[in-house]
């Protein structure tokens, strides 16, 4: 089931988890890790003897735990087809397999090989893939429909409203003396509203999201005039990329409020957005005043971005905000999908 028909698609069964995420892997790989740390520990009396237990069975597990994450990376467009129950069987068989090769291939340099000893490497292997799979699965019941929804609402509906007010009083004041370009504000506004109020479980089409973020930008420029100037790098844009509606425009939005209003000159405002190999960065700059550092919801906006992002992606985005000199900068990477994505 691929995870880009939208967050209600993805929670609403049992699903295997996406052997391609980064975050499941990093949970992987912790989680066995740990397992063999506490055999370890609980095997011999002191630490000394625990931690040299785990050095010497690491020389046997970390091949067999690299192996499986590959294999499992590889499979993983396979597995979402095969369903859950068949894609959980898969997914045994394939640890089974490389449990069994590791203890054949441990063998060659210790003790005799004994069907008993195959015997516990399979039942220790079948009881840690079944652990791995009830937690992830229990992952997902925790995003279930209902809180996911939820969330997401919720977030959306922080995204602060006080622009739309700014700018109804902007379009009021050009209906006399500038009608047409009052009527094109008006258009504009009603856009965002249709954003603010469509489906915000459904990924957006990067080409969507920038022609919002120019209507937005241009019912700023009709509020702010000269103080405001925007400049666009969008050629390296991909523009079938998919990602979370409204996740730019906020940031555009706090770059107005917090880099544009407080100065009494002009404003230079950066949008960047580039595909570099299978990521899309979008970086948005803007002018920094120490003094403004702690205006409100500055910070409360770049909370909701990275929980949003956290329940699309997992750890597969990130965002972070930098000062260099005089210019604030917020830098937001997301894997690139597309709706032929698996």
């Amino acid at each position: 089931m691929s995870i880009f028909s939208s967050i209600k698609h993805n929670v609403s069964r049992d699903a295997l988890p996406d052997f391609r995420n980064r975050g499941v892997i990093a949970r992987m790989l912790v989680a066995v890790n740990l397992l063999a740390v506490v055999a370890a520990l609980a095997a011999e009396p002191g630490w000394t003897q625990a931690i040299a237990r785990f050095v010497r069975g690491a020389a046997l597990l970390e091949p067999l735990l690299v192996a499986s994450v590959v294999l499992l990376y590889l499979a993983s467009p396979l597995l979402a087809r095969l369903g859950y129950l068949r894609g959980c069987a898969a997914v045994l068989a394939i640890e089974l397999a490389l449990a069994a090769a590791g203890y054949a291939w441990a063998a060659q340099t210790g003790p005799q090989p004994s069907l008993a000893g195959l015997a516990r490497a399979l039942l220790l292997a079948a009881l840690v893939t079944l652990a791995l799979l009830g937690y992830f699965r229990l992952l997902v019941k925790a995003y279930s429909p209902a809180l996911a929804e939820a969330r997401l609402q919720a977030l959306q509906a922080r995204i602060r409203p006080h622009f739309l007010f700014n700018s109804l009083n902007a379009v009021l004041s050009l209906i006399r003396r500038d009608a047409p370009r009052a009527e094109r504000a008006l258009e504009d506004l009603a856009d965002l509203f249709r954003v603010l109020m469509s489906d915000s479980r459904k990924f957006a089409r990067l080409a969507d999201e920038i022609a919002l973020l120019e209507r937005y930008a241009s019912l700023e420029q009709l509020r702010l005039g000269e103080r405001l100037r925007f400049t666009w790098e969008l050629d390296n844009a991909p523009m079938d990329a998919l990602l979370p509606p409204l996740v730019l425009q906020p940031l555009l939005e706090n770059a107005v409020y917090h880099g544009v209003e407080p100065g009494t000159g002009t404003g230079e405002v950066v949008v960047q957005i580039a595909r570099r190999g299978v990521r899309v960065l979008a970086r948005i700059e803007n002018p920094y005043f120490s003094e403004q550092a702690q205006r409100a919801g500055n910070r409360m906006a770049l909370e909701n971005i990275r929980e949003r992002l956290m329940l699309f992606f997992d750890a597969e985005a990130r965002i972070e905000t930098r000062v260099r000199g005089e210019r604030y900068e917020v830098e937001l990477e997301i894997p690139y999908r597309t709706e032929a994505a698996p």
